[in-house]
């Protein structure tokens, strides 16, 4: 009785063992990580980057060359938005051009 107690006890360490030695798999998340791209394109005159996420642009940086070059942001439109001109739409700043005057 006492072997089989003994022989009862080592397998259920061994086990334990084995056990803690495999790892855990990690945790799947619910929520997809977000389709991000970048698309690049330049000439002479100008880099266009743009920023976008899920397929919606959201963000615009335009990098002008020469003398006088200059960085500004073009502030995308987005869905929410009516985007036809006049006093009176809701089209706020969207499609204006941004200019950075100080970074901090």
């Amino acid at each position: 009785m006492l072997r089989r107690c003994a022989a009862l006890f080592a397998l259920s360490c061994a086990a334990g063992a084995v056990h803690a030695a495999t790892p855990a798999a990690a945790p799947v998340s619910p929520v997809p990580e977000p389709q991000v791209r970048t698309t690049v394109i330049e000439d002479d005159a100008v880099r266009v980057e743009e920023l976008r996420v899920r397929g919606e642009v959201r963000q615009i940086t335009v990098h002008t060359k020469g003398e006088r070059g200059g960085t500004y942001h073009v502030v995308p439109a987005d869905g929410a938005r009516d985007m036809s001109p006049g006093p009176a739409s809701g089209r706020g700043a969207a499609g204006q051009r941004v200019w950075t005057i100080l970074r901090f």
